[in-house]
């Protein structure tokens, strides 16, 4: 079995994780790498500048096949930033005889029309948000949301009778500018590009596993230092993904100008704000200063999680992941403030920080004392390397079979 290299290509670092698919599902790790990446290198979470990636991400290469003494032979890349739209999409389909088994032909059919109509939407949205009519998308992520027929929520259609069929598919695209750069900087490693993913849907794949009846529900918040980006995960299925470009480095920026000194002296005040290191003086300071940050920081939350409509009440289990979500100030304010109240919670919300090691289908090893929070995009973005290498559909059943439909 080929080697899977998980990349998240980060505005603050590069997190590499190599591993190799193993038995019942469960991924060996087999390398772990973390690289500090140079200023300018990413616009909000976006390549920069192809070159400089590229001698970070090989200087992260370098470690990873160093530890395991293996290559890596297949890559799977991340992908974020405010250009990356995913949503989900509902589609009422009347069938021409409700007597006729449903067939993979069928489903086929009706996906990708999905997918294109969706695309449609995406070019658009770019379009004017980036002034520029002629962009061009590419799509990068589709997964099933939830299914039903004749009003009977089911997991997968094929085979069944009825004549109402009610589909909700997730889909992410890409302006194909951010994936060139990805292909690019894959060229000039000399790395096999399996696929890139939208790295909040990494993230919700790395908490589902290889269940695919999974039930589980959560909010993942992947807070990285360019961007935040927020994914919904409803009974098993993603929900949908927004991001906005607030990271942990707008919150260094804002001590930077607070306190008048360089980015390199804020970032060590911010975490010397954590580990109680400052005096009372400058941690007042400090504190005045991610306290501004953050509540623009929130005011992009709320907008984000407004745009979540489909579903009736958000879960309550919120999940933070990125180098941000250290940040103590900010788990205390998402814990103790009333930042939700006008969000569709039943209750408040319980915050936690996403337990790496606690991930299904993982076999971490002497890694498991390397891997943190931070690191959830690059285990998700393997779980999507080992979807995407799934051979044989029918040894997992039926929904397996329906979603090899949903493959690029």
């Amino acid at each position: 079995m080929s080697t899977i290299l998980g990349l998240d290509i980060g505005t603050e670092f590069v997190k590499a994780v190599l591993a190799k698919p193993a038995k019942k599902g469960d991924i060996e790790i087999l390398g772990v790498a973390k690289v500090r990446q140079k200023d300018g290198n990413m616009y909000n979470g976006a390549i920069a500048d192809i070159p400089a990636v590229v001698a970070t991400c090989e200087e992260a290469l370098v470690k990873v096949e160093d530890q395991s003494g293996e290559r890596a032979e297949l890559t799977v890349v991340g992908i974020a930033g405010e250009l990356i739209k995913g949503n989900t999409t509902t589609v009422h389909y009347a069938r021409k005889d409700p007597k006729k088994p449903i067939t993979e032909t069928e489903m086929q059919n009706i996906i990708t029309k999905v997918q294109q109509k969706s695309g449609e939407v995406a070019r658009k949205t770019v379009a004017l948000e980036t002034g520029n009519k002629n962009t061009e998308v590419r799509l990068i992520n589709s997964a099933i949301v939830s299914l039903m027929i004749d009003g009977y929520k089911i997991s997968n259609p094929i085979g069944f009778n009825g004549s109402d069929v009610v589909i909700q598919f997730y889909t992410a695209f890409a302006p194909m500018i951010h994936v060139s750069a990805i292909e690019k900087v894959c060229a000039e490693l000399n790395l096999d590009l399996l696929t890139v993913a939208v790295e909040p849907f990494a993230v919700c794949r790395a908490c589902l596993g290889d269940d695919l009846d999974s039930n589980f529900s959560g909010v993942v918040m992947d807070i990285g230092g360019g961007t935040t980006d927020i994914a919904i995960i409803d009974d098993g299925g993603v929900e949908g993904t927004k991001m906005f470009s607030i990271g942990g480095r707008s919150f260094t920026h804002q001590i930077e100008e607070a306190l008048g000194v360089d980015y390199e002296t804020a970032e060590k005040y911010k975490l010397d704000y954590d580990t109680g290191k400052l005096d009372d003086a400058k941690k007042a300071k400090v504190e005045t200063a991610l306290s501004k940050n953050l509540s623009v920081w929130f005011t992009g939350v709320e907008v984000a999680l407004e745009d979540f409509d489909s579903i009736g009440s958000l879960p309550r289990n919120v999940m933070l992941c990125g180098g941000g979500a250290g940040l103590s100030l900010l788990q205390e304010e998402l814990a103790t403030s009333d930042w939700y109240t006008d969000l569709p919670f039943s209750r408040r919300p319980v915050i936690n920080l996403l337990d790496v090691t606690g991930l299904p289908n993982l076999i971490l090893g002497d890694f498991a004392k390397q891997l943190d929070h931070s690191f959830a995009t690059a285990l998700g973005l393997l779980r999507v390397g080992t979807d995407t290498l799934e051979g044989n559909p029918e040894e997992k059943g039926l929904k397996a079979k329906f979603a090899k439909l949903l493959q690029n």
